[in-house]
């Protein structure tokens, strides 16, 4: 079978975000890195290409050129699906002109930086029939993938409250330095929209609720803490939110919790039993019921579902973390790509994107007019 042909933009140098999508597009053997622009100096894009092994005759000087050059390539040899490794605010004009162009994009979160700009790529992709990804890591952890499954066979019943956390402490040490924090791009609104932690971490938080249950957020409620007055951006936030009026949860997300690493953890309570998840921990999901001992279910055993098994390369044991998740969800993108049958939620889709950016607006707005109700359905 011919390797689908994987272009990318950004992720060069020494980008954690760079390596992960790197490593996960090569787990399946379904991709071949061919070309791209990973770094604006194109002395360090082309040094960077010869240290991964890149031709790099595809190396391009800047992404209009990535366009005008693949363009002309027929379409056998043309690449079929780009990577936008960017920071936030290049999501969108980025992707729009892959898709305006019929290329399929992989595209890292938040989406865009505005609500109206991601409903704008939905319109693009949709109109030109094209696979978007958006990719929110977690959705590809097996055992995450086997609780949305048990969840959807009613394992513990009409859901009752949902609880997700995802506390981190890395801008902790630089906050507090005025200087410092006006270097941080992610504390930058040109460069990382109108929202930090929820708009980095919370909408990773808020996408996994929806995965989950496959239920959609109606109402939010949000508290943000900017912790100083010259920043802008919000470091830390709770929120409130309905899915019914019996069906409620909350949403914690920080990026000021001293000491935390990745801490993105998932309860959801039914009627009949709970799931409980730990992202550093990701190889155990608690199942727990009222009237037996709490049960350990882990990938890689005869009792899992088949997506979670699907999800899986290593036997019983055998660890496996964010890069196979990663490379789980390239693996989805290229059954798309391929037309061969998929499990539902195998790659987070533009309407993931587009919730997102949906949330990340509303949780703000509530937050600036005094901590009040807003609907997050889609006008």
């Amino acid at each position: 079978m011919n390797k689908i042909k994987l272009g990318i933009l950004g992720g060069g140098g020494d980008s954690l975000i760079g390596v992960l999508h790197r490593v996960a597009s090569n787990m399946y053997d379904r991709y071949q890195i061919v070309g791209g622009v990973f770094n604006p100096d194109y002395e360090e894009n082309i040094k960077f290409a010869k240290k991964i092994g890149l031709d790099t005759k595809r190396v391009y000087v800047d992404f209009d050129t990535f366009i005008e050059e693949e363009i002309k390539k027929p379409s056998e040899e043309r690449i079929e699906v780009v990577s936008v490794l960017t920071p936030n605010f290049l999501h969108f004009p980025m992707a729009k002109k892959l898709l305006e162009n019929g290329f399929n994009v992989i595209c890292e979160k938040p989406l865009t930086t505005s609500y109206d700009e991601a409903v704008e790529l939905e319109t693009l992709q949709k109109r030109n029939k094209l696979i978007f990804a958006v990719t929110y890591t977690y959705t590809g952890y097996p055992m995450v993938r086997h609780m949305k499954h048990m969840i959807a066979s009613d394992e513990i019943g009409e859901i009752q409250k949902i609880d997700v956390q995802y506390y981190q402490g890395w801008i902790n040490p630089v906050i507090h330095d005025p200087e410092i924090r006006k270097n941080v791009w992610r504390l930058d609104p040109k460069k990382a929209g109108i929202s930090s932690c929820i708009g980095d971490i919370g909408t990773h938080a808020f996408q996994m609720t929806e995965y989950l249950t496959g239920m959609e957020v109606k109402y939010i409620l949000s508290d943000l803490n900017m912790l100083y007055d010259d920043n802008e951006l919000d470091l830390d936030g709770t929120v409130l939110i309905r899915f019914s009026e019996k069906v409620k949860g909350v949403i914690r997300a920080s990026q000021i919790a001293t000491g935390e690493e990745n801490g993105l953890t998932v309860a959801v309570y039914g009627k009949k039993g709970a799931f409980k998840w730990e992202q550093e921990n990701p190889n155990i999901l608690y199942h727990i019921t009222d009237d037996q001992p709490k049960r350990i279910i882990k990938p890689g055993h005869a009792y899992v579902s088949e997506v979670a098994a699907d999800g899986t390369k290593l036997p019983g044991g055998h660890p496996e973390g964010i890069f196979d998740a990663m490379g789980n969800i390239y693996k989805g993108v290229a059954k798309g790509l391929r037309n061969e049958t998929a499990f539902d939620g195998e790659y987070p889709t533009m309407n993931d994107g587009v919730r997102g950016m949906l949330f990340i607006e509303k949780v703000v707005e509530s937050h600036k007019n005094g901590n009040i109700w807003l609907s997050l359905e889609r006008t």
